[in-house]
């Protein structure tokens, strides 16, 4: 009988799949591949959909070959990933153009244009956010009115994990979560006409949506012979990789909250009841009846792996050892590098820092950017607070959880304790366990509590906390003061 099961996640950087022995409730093996971003103007973000797949395809061997599991052993795989990415296919199911990704911000005018046609309250109450840089009709438009040969093949808008799901075997489908946030999808798992309608849509332009835990298919003899599983494995849809690293974080219990310090900044909080804002976005825990309103800040990591590069690529631990003791907030940071996201909603931000002079180093630039990334968190708090949405045990994992100082602003600035997740893998390990589900290897949606390592809390220094508090205000303060020339350089900047 099968003891085993596959998470794969498709990231903005790189692809990770994890094995997952689930009787024994472990991590048996997991294997990585990074991805390359393309950015060919301002503003744009995308990826090779044939990379994702051949990452897929080498990881999956890999993991395999590492544990010497046999593949009559592998019970069910299913993926996750970023959200809501969007890859255009043609007829037969095939990518005619690279990925766009969710931080690609080109279709401001779309945008502008869609909340004219649909009335916001309508909106966010249907699908659970607002129009935003996340919906997809407007990048369809954007498409449609400057790629024309690539509209005229697109017969379907999925997402990215969905996809190497159908490249595995699976039908054409869509996850709930991919389009809930993509605004093609009611909190009801159904098609939000009036946006398809304003867009000027087909209907099967989005397929059949399914929910985290439904088959989707079997892995085809071309995938089995490329990764070594056997034909006829159960495809398992997975979710959106932030949904999935809070659920195998243990973001469970309302009030329960993730901070994921990955390339952008997501923060989600475990709620019984749906929580629609416009600030925010709304996704489905995949537990059947639960919730998670969360935000998701345009850089976190990018935005340091930025900085990083023009420091010259020293290691990061290095630029840590020399941040630690640089006094806070002496510069401050806009981390709008990319625009931004929740819960500001405005692609046209740029980034900045304020407060420079010639006795600064290159420490206090890379401790203001850690410590700008945290007030964003900041930000998204208090829109949780005017929701009445309880915060409890707050919890922190992705990469960016590695680094002790940036861990220590966090918990400062947020003035609550934070807990690390040890070795957690993230979104994979949600997949991997929603796989179990699906194919009924594993009967409890708690079962991700096994695989959970926590840390030693990060506890809040007082001194820091006092200076966080009279900073973050002038943080504010100075976004307010800037927008205005952001919107003019991006204004200038534009085709």
């Amino acid at each position: 009988m099968p003891e085993f099961t596959i998470g794969v996640d498709v990231g903005t950087t790189g692809t990770k799949t994890v094995l997952v022995d689930v009787t024994a409730g472990r991590i048996v093996a997991q294997a990585s591949r990074d991805s390359r971003l393309f950015a060919d103007r301002s503003g744009q973000a995308e990826a090779d959909p044939a990379q994702w797949i051949d990452n897929v395809h080498s990881t999956v061997r890999e993991v395999l070959t590492e544990s010497r599991v046999s593949a009559a052993d592998v019970g069910a795989l299913a993926t996750t990933g970023m959200v809501p990415a969007v890859v255009v296919l043609d007829q037969a199911g095939a990518p005619v153009r690279r990925a766009i990704l969710q931080n690609d911000s080109r279709a401001t005018a779309e945008i502008d244009s869609m909340r004219e046609l649909l009335p916001p309250g309508d909106v966010l109450a249907a699908t659970g956010s607002a129009i935003t840089q996340q919906s997809v009709a407007p990048t369809a438009m954007w498409l449609r009115a400057n790629e024309p040969d690539t509209w005229r093949r697109t017969a379907r808008l999925v997402g990215s994990y969905d996809w190497v799901l159908m490249a595995l075997g699976a039908a054409p489908h869509v996850e709930l979560n991919w389009s809930i946030e993509s605004g093609l999808g009611t909190l009801a798992g159904k098609p939000y006409q009036p946006m398809f309608a304003a867009a000027d849509l087909l209907d099967d332009i989005q397929p059949d949506i399914l929910a985290p835990g439904q088959q989707a298919g079997v892995l085809s003899s071309a995938a089995a012979a490329a990764t070594g599983l056997r034909a006829g494995l159960p495809l398992i849809v997975g979710g959106a990789d932030h949904v999935l690293s809070a659920y195998a974080a243990g973001v469970d219990t309302a009030g329960d909250w993730l901070v994921k310090l990955g390339g952008a900044g997501d923060v989600l909080v475990a709620s019984d009841e749906p929580v629609p804002d416009a600030r925010l976005y709304l996704d489905a825990h995949p537990v059947p009846g639960r919730w998670l309103p969360n935000g998701c800040m345009a850089t976190s990591g990018s935005l340091i792996r930025w900085f990083q590069t023009l420091a010259g690529g020293i290691d990061l631990l290095d630029l840590d050892a020399e941040a630690e003791h640089r006094d806070p907030a002496e510069i401050l940071c806009l981390p709008y590098f990319l625009g931004e996201k929740s819960p500001l909603h405005d692609p046209d931000l740029r980034g900045a820092f304020v407060g420079l002079d010639l006795a600064h180093t290159r420490a206090d630039m890379y401790r203001s950017v850690l410590e700008a990334v945290a007030f964003g968190f900041k930000h998204h708090t208090e829109v949780f607070a005017d929701l009445g949405v309880p915060l409890g045990r707050a919890m922190v994992t992705n990469g960016g959880s590695k680094s002790t100082l940036w861990k220590q602003i966090l918990a400062d600035v947020l003035d609550t304790e934070l807990w690390p997740i040890i070795g957690h893998p993230g979104a994979s390990l949600g997949a991997a366990v929603i796989a179990g589900v699906g194919v009924g290897m594993i009967d409890d949606w708690g079962h991700t509590d096994r695989f959970r390592t926590l840390g030693e809390p990060v506890v809040p220094e007082q001194r820091h906390v006092e200076r966080y508090a009279e900073a973050y205000p002038e943080w504010r303060a100075v976004g307010d003061t800037l927008a205005p020339v952001s919107h003019r350089l991006a204004r200038r900047d534009r085709p």
